[in-house]
C-alpha cells in the first residue's frame, strides 16, 4: 500500500470517528433534554432512600439550598447523569462499529459478550447503592444526631439537596465503575497478560487494594467503604473463575 493511500486510509477512520462520536454527542443531548423535562421526578426517585429512612426512623427532616441557583445547577446534574446513564449502550454500540470491522470473526465473537455485560454491570453496581448501601448509609448518619440532653444543643442534619445528589450519584458512578473488575481481568487473560494462577497467588494484596480503593471511592464511612470492598473481592473471586474457563477454552482450541 503507498503512502497516499495509508494516509487516505487514516483520514477515512478519523472522518469515521469523529461521524460516531458527533451522532453519540447528538444522541447524548436529546436525551439530555428529555430527561431535564422529568428531573423533578428523577429526583424524587433519587431522594427515595433518604425519604424513606427518615420516615423509619420517625423523624421529620427536609432538603434545603442555600444558593439561589443550586437546585436548578443540582436538577441539571441529574438529567446530565440520567442522560449519560441511559446512553452508555448506544455509545457502547458506536465504538463496537468503529472497531468491528477491523477485527477478525473470532475477535468479535470474543468481545461482543463483554460489551453487554459492561451496561448490565453498571446497573447491577447502581442498584447496590440505591437498595442497599444508601439506605444503610443514612441510618448510619441519622444515627449520631442528638437531642441536646447530653450535649446541651440538638444535633439535627440539614441536608443540602445538591450534596445529598452528589452523593448519591458518585456512588452509583463508583460501584458502576468498580464491578467493571471481571470484564477488565477477563480481556487481560483473554491477552495473556494476567492468568488464573497469578491471580490466585495476587489475592491478599488485592485485599488491601480493593479495602484501599473503596476508602478513596466513597464517604470516610465504614458502611459504603465495606458495601463497595465487599462485592469487588465477590467479583474478583467470580473474575478468577471465569479466567480459568477461558484458560481452559484456550488449552482446548491449541490441542
Amino acid at each position: 500500500m503507498t503512502k497516499p493511500e495509508n494516509e487516505g486510509g487514516f483520514v477515512s477512520h478519523l472522518t469515521e470517528l469523529r461521524k460516531r462520536l458527533i451522532n453519540s454527542f447528538i444522541f447524548l443531548f436529546i436525551i439530555f433534554i428529555i430527561c431535564y423535562f422529568f428531573s423533578e421526578y428523577i429526583y424524587g426517585f433519587l431522594v427515595e432512600p433518604f425519604s424513606k429512612a427518615v420516615k423509619e426512623s420517625g423523624l421529620e427532616r427536609r432538603l434545603i439550598f442555600t444558593a439561589l441557583q443550586e437546585t436548578f445547577l443540582t436538577y441539571l446534574k441529574v438529567s446530565f447523569f440520567t442522560a449519560f446513564f441511559i446512553t452508555c449502550p448506544y455509545i457502547l454500540m458506536q465504538i463496537w462499529k468503529f472497531i468491528a470491522p477491523g477485527l477478525y470473526k473470532h475477535e468479535k465473537i470474543a468481545i461482543i459478550p463483554y460489551l453487554a455485560l459492561t451496561p448490565i454491570l453498571f446497573f447491577l453496581g447502581g442498584m447496590l447503592v440505591y437498595y442497599l448501601v444508601m439506605p444503610l448509609a443514612i441510618k448510619f448518619f441519622l444515627s449520631f444526631e442528638s437531642t441536646g440532653l447530653t450535649t446541651g444543643m440538638p444535633i439535627q442534619l440539614e441536608a443540602k439537596v445538591n450534596e445529598y445528589l452528589s452523593l448519591v450519584m458518585k456512588l452509583i458512578f463508583a460501584f458502576g465503575i468498580s464491578f467493571q473488575l471481571p470484564v477488565v481481568l477477563s480481556l487481560l487473560a483473554r491477552v495473556g497478560v494476567v492468568d488464573s494462577k497469578f491471580l490466585r497467588e495476587r489475592r491478599k494484596y488485592v485485599v488491601v487494594i480493593i479495602f484501599a480503593a473503596a476508602a478513596l471511592l466513597t464517604p470516610p464511612d465504614p458502611v459504603t467503604q465495606i458495601g463497595l470492598a465487599i462485592p469487588l473481592l465477590i467479583l474478583y473471586e467470580l473474575s478468577i473463575f471465569s479466567v480459568n474457563i477461558i484458560e481452559k477454552k484456550n488449552i482446548n482450541k491449541d490441542a
